[in-house]
């Protein structure tokens, strides 16, 4: 008997009770029933780990995204190249410069050199957020699927905890290497996404650094069972 019909039993036999319909005391409902208790259960365990991060990236389509990414940014990162190398020069021919080199000179080649060197700087420092950026979103897009196919994997194949080993500060110090499952992640969303491994390229983009997402926007996280 749930709490609304006690209540409204409870409420008539008192109604009855003072309009004087009856005489005899009202028996005492009965309480309501207590949900049973849910006894826990000890089961076996069984553990998987994933580097998610690096699984993402590995799937076909994870490489085609940064290859992708890359090429946008050749034309900017060859810009940046020939500007550097430049700024190399204008400091090489100025250690180089005789001894009979003006004052007014040398002041007219560090500015040159500063004026420049700041253009790199600023240049290097928005290409790199603008790829960040943009490496960001696809590795949202690719990760949001990759997890799908993550969560379906270790339940098929009863693992009872996952852990995310993607970060440096990963608290698993050691593990058996047959419970690492990205390798078979990235096998299994290969499969079922139909993309094809790109063909291989040289790093384009505006750093040469293997790519990872920026640390200040939070990546989708490893689905838990």
């Amino acid at each position: 008997m749930n709490r609304t019909l006690v209540l409204v039993s409870a409420l008539s036999a008192g109604l009855m009770t003072t309009a004087g319909i009856s005489q005899t005391a009202a028996a005492p409902s009965a309480p309501a029933a207590a949900p049973a208790a849910v006894e826990p259960q000890a089961i076996p365990a069984k553990i998987a780990l994933v580097a998610f991060e690096q699984a993402v990236f590995a799937t076909n389509e994870g490489q085609r995204a940064v290859q992708q990414i890359q090429d946008k940014y050749k034309p900017k990162k060859d810009q940046i190249d020939t500007l550097s190398k430049e700024v190399d020069s204008l400091k090489a021919q100025l250690q180089s410069a005789p001894a009979t080199l003006s004052d007014e000179e040398r002041a007219t080649r560090l500015r040159n050199i500063d004026t420049k060197e700041k253009e790199l700087n600023r240049n290097a420092e928005d290409a790199q957020t603008a790829y960040n950026a943009d490496l960001q979103e696809a590795y949202g897009k690719v990760a949001a699927k990759v997890s799908v196919t993550l969560k379906d994997y270790v339940s098929k194949n009863g693992y009872t905890l996952l852990l995310d080993v993607s970060g440096q500060q990963s608290n698993v110090m050691w593990a058996n290497q047959s419970t690492d499952v990205t390798q078979a992640i990235v096998t299994a969303y290969n499969a079922s996404s139909g993309v094809a491994a790109p063909a291989p390229s040289g790093p384009s983009g505006p750093t040469t650094a293997r790519p990872r997402p920026t640390t200040t926007t939070p990546k989708p996280a490893a689905p838990k069972q």
